[in-house]
């Protein structure tokens, strides 16, 4: 069997991806979003050329070398050279990933002026070639996450996609909007459901799925094989088991304020036991006001999160915040 035949096999229908998200899916992020159900993760995209070129004793690079117990991950790569793409995923090949993915939707500004993420997407045949190339090299499985294309006047998404399952791509994410929509505007579905009709290999659906009525009616409109969740998942990485659940006809998932922030809190430890406290607690603050909103006091619980310079600081303001909820029954 063919290494994208073994990773197609793999990956059931309606299975659960954490998408990668630059800035939040470090390795304890993606190990909360595991426990609580996502099948799959990938990792925060990182530089192939820098990668190669780079100190490889770096901490950037000494994290890649983990995936936590029970989470099945690809490594994100970006970059638009093939040499250093093909040498970049080689070297981890074999490491604890079950494949590499292909950044060709970053709609970032210091990634696209480059030539890099979604910019690629003016360039079919370079970025074909690229894919060519890295699937060739491969023993993994490459698969490819890219977006509709760079504006409405240029929605090359179904020629894209089929360029790429030529070259080898063991499957696609589309995240259905263009690189000029960034993340506001409604995901177009329909594209979701062309690129799947017309592709052999699997197509993993992605955009504005943030309720478990949202995942099911993704793969009931569009015929995707599998679901993305990215931004719905930033504070409520429950959102993976709230959907198997609801798959199962069990009642939803409670959460309470309570185990809300004590989760916060052992994400942000397990932050600190890789990175150390200072950058745990920098880190943090952004999830930290994920999680807490919509609770009473977030406005004056945000500021102070963003003044908490220790793990103590952080573990004391939110306990103040915790007994300040309303109790339930």
């Amino acid at each position: 069997m063919t290494a994208k035949a073994e990773l197609q096999a793999l990956i059931p229908k309606g299975s659960l991806f954490l998408a990668p998200m630059a800035g939040v899916g470090d390795a304890p992020f993606r190990a909360l979003c595991a426990r609580q159900g996502a099948d799959f993760c990938v990792t925060e995209m990182i530089s192939a050329k820098g990668l190669v070129l780079g100190p490889q004793n770096r901490e950037e690079v000494a994290l890649l070398s983990r995936v936590s117990p029970g989470e099945q991950a690809f490594l994100q790569l970006f970059g638009s050279e093939d040499r250093f793409l093909v040498e970049a995923a080689l070297r981890f090949e074999g490491g604890p990933y079950l494949g590499i993915d292909f950044n060709l939707g970053c709609p970032a500004p210091k990634i696209v002026s480059n030539g890099d993420g979604s910019a690629l997407l003016r360039n079919l045949p370079k970025a074909q070639k690229s894919i060519e190339a890295m699937a060739k090299a491969l023993k993994k499985p490459l698969s490819v996450k890219m977006r509709l294309g760079w504006d409405a006047q240029s929605r090359v998404f179904l020629e894209a996609a089929r360029r790429f399952e030529d070259a080898g791509a063991a499957f696609i994410t589309l995240h259905a909007r263009t690189r000029s929509q960034f993340y506001g505007e409604k995901a177009d579905w329909a594209a979701i459901g062309e690129t799947a009709a017309k592709l052999s290999i699997p197509v993993v659906g992605n955009g504005d799925v943030r309720t478990p009525e949202d995942a099911e009616a993704l793969l009931r409109q569009t015929g995707c094989h599998a679901v993305m969740i990215g931004r719905g998942a930033m504070g409520n990485p429950w959102l993976f088991a709230q959907i198997k659940r609801a798959r199962q006809g069990l009642a939803p998932l409670r959460v309470s304020p309570g185990e809300r922030l004590e989760t916060a809190l052992g994400q942000a430890r397990e932050l600190a036991a890789l990175r150390g406290e200072p950058a745990a607690v920098r880190e943090m603050r952004k999830h930290m006001a994920w999680y807490v909103k919509g609770l009473r006091g977030a406005t004056a619980a945000r500021l102070q999160i963003n003044a908490c310079q220790s793990l103590g600081a952080l573990e004391e303001t939110l306990h103040a915040l915790a007994a300040a909820q309303p109790s339930e029954g």
